[in-house]
């Protein structure tokens, strides 16, 4: 397969050389047809001179005017002048007179013309390339006229050009302008090629990096230095995918270590207890207590799967469609599910909710799900006897809805971090044995899902989620 390299250069050197010949046959077609159109002229009007002259003279003396030496003398003077044979006829074609402006052509004189030639001369104007039945060596410009005095022909005038000298010119333009074509074109050439290949460098970079990608090595990056052309925009985005796989493969294996951290701690913990059950290690006054404890962590497992599933599910777009519904209706309802963990803590709840319904777009019941999630957060990390407020206002074509709870302040590094799969700001996993790291990144998965956002802030012992949902 060609590169792009060779396409674009084979490319450009083709489009140089084409128009080069292209401009060649154009320029040397027009100068030929001018320089030519150029010597008729010349050669046309001095043979009218010399055919009104002729008339004159032979009107003049009344005979065989090419007899007269100052007739002579001009006719040679007119052709060495003009670079041109001049020959005088009779009617009917004979030469009387030639001259090449050097001396007189003697061997012409006498010589007839074709009678094709001397018809042709005798009606008008007759040009062409010929050697007049080889009167001369080789092919000249021929132009003949005819002498005419008061409507009676008296004669015939012929100069003619030897052209080669104009076909030596052209030659020599089209020798030069073909050594500069060529010159041009290995310029061309050498440019083609030094810009194709700056062109082609990076694209052979970028596929490069793709096959190294390809085959696990994550770190690789194209660097096309500050180009801002289109490959440059190509480098930028092939950048910017293997950044997102990058993160992908880096969360996919923190799942998966988080994963088996969540299962592992549970299921050893069970298990080392039911075996001690079994074996007699634990004695039958304890054994009680200790099935509580499997007990807990089966529920912990259950939950951890449900939250797994449920995530899942939510990845898939497997939701229902939205509708209209009333957040505070829904928020109230939370409420309520949660009272007895709210009374648990003894926490002030102040719910600031419209007096009027607020109409929402979205899917109810993943909504409520956000609802609950945040307000089960923020109950689990409120002081005994903190505050919690609930707030819901409109503004524009959104409705926000934030969740303040009075705790622990959350580390300003922590915040970014706090929507992740399994992210918690206990590392050690010692505190919050309930949760499963999950709450909080399923709520920022249904609200993107919505295209609505969810922020976090903390700062002097209070922390506050917010969501935003679209106003029906």
């Amino acid at each position: 397969m060609k590169s792009i390299y060779s396409r674009q250069f084979a490319t450009m050197a083709g489009m140089v050389l084409l128009s080069f010949l292209m401009l060649g046959a154009s320029f040397s077609t027009l100068s030929y047809q001018y320089t030519m159109q150029e010597k008729q002229e010349t050669l046309v009007r001095n043979a009218n001179y010399i055919a009104d002259y002729t008339a004159y003279e032979a009107a003049k003396s009344g005979g065989y005017v090419w007899m007269i030496s100052s007739f002579r003398q001009y006719l040679s003077t007119v052709a060495k002048v003009a670079d041109a044979h001049i020959m005088v006829t009779t009617n009917d074609g004979q030469v009387v007179y030639a001259t090449d402006g050097v001396g007189e052509l003697s061997a012409m004189e006498g010589a007839v013309l074709s009678d094709g030639v001397v018809a042709q001369a005798s009606r008008g104007t007759y040009t062409d390339m010929t050697d007049l039945d080889g009167l001369y060596g080789r092919p000249r410009y021929v132009v003949g006229l005819p002498v005419a005095r008061l409507g009676m022909l008296q004669g015939l005038v012929f100069l003619s050009s030897d052209v080669s000298n104009i076909t030596a010119m052209w030659r020599n333009l089209s020798g030069i302008f073909v050594m500069t074509a060529v010159a041009v074109i290995l310029i061309a050439a050498v440019l083609s090629s030094a810009t194709s290949f700056y062109q082609s460098k990076p694209m052979k970079e970028i596929a490069a990096a793709a096959r190294q990608f390809g085959h696990g090595e994550l770190g690789v990056r194209v660097h096309v230095g500050n180009r801002k052309d289109e490959v440059g925009e190509l480098a930028e985005a092939f950048n910017a995918m293997a950044d997102s796989l990058a993160k992908s493969e880096q969360r996919r294996t923190e799942f998966v270590a988080n994963v088996s951290h969540e299962l592992k701690t549970p299921m050893t913990t069970i298990a080392g207890f039911a075996d001690g059950i079994l074996d007699g290690t634990i004695p039958p006054e304890k054994q009680r207590q200790y099935l509580q404890v499997i007990s807990s962590e089966t529920r912990r497992l259950s939950r951890l799967v449900r939250s797994m599933l449920d995530l899942s599910r939510l990845q898939s777009d497997e939701r229902a469609a939205q509708q209209q519904f009333d957040i505070g209706e829904t928020m109230l309802r939370v409420l309520v599910s949660l009272e007895s963990k709210i009374n648990a803590k003894h926490l002030e709840v102040d719910a600031q909710l419209p007096d009027q319904p607020e109409a929402v777009w979205g899917d109810q019941d993943a909504i409520t799900q956000v609802c609950y999630n945040l307000l089960d957060n923020a109950i689990k990390f409120s002081r005994d006897g903190g505050k919690l407020t609930v707030s819901i206002t409109a503004r524009g074509q959104k409705v926000y809805t934030s969740i303040t709870n009075q705790g622990q302040t959350i580390p300003e590094e922590e915040l970014p971090l706090i929507f992740d799969r399994f992210h918690k700001a206990d590392h050690s996993r010692s505190a919050d044995r309930d949760g499963v790291g999950l709450g909080l990144y399923i709520v920022k998965t249904i609200l993107n899902s919505h295209k609505e956002n969810v922020t976090c802030t903390s700062g002097e012992g209070e922390t506050t989620f917010t969501f935003t949902l679209t106003r029906a």
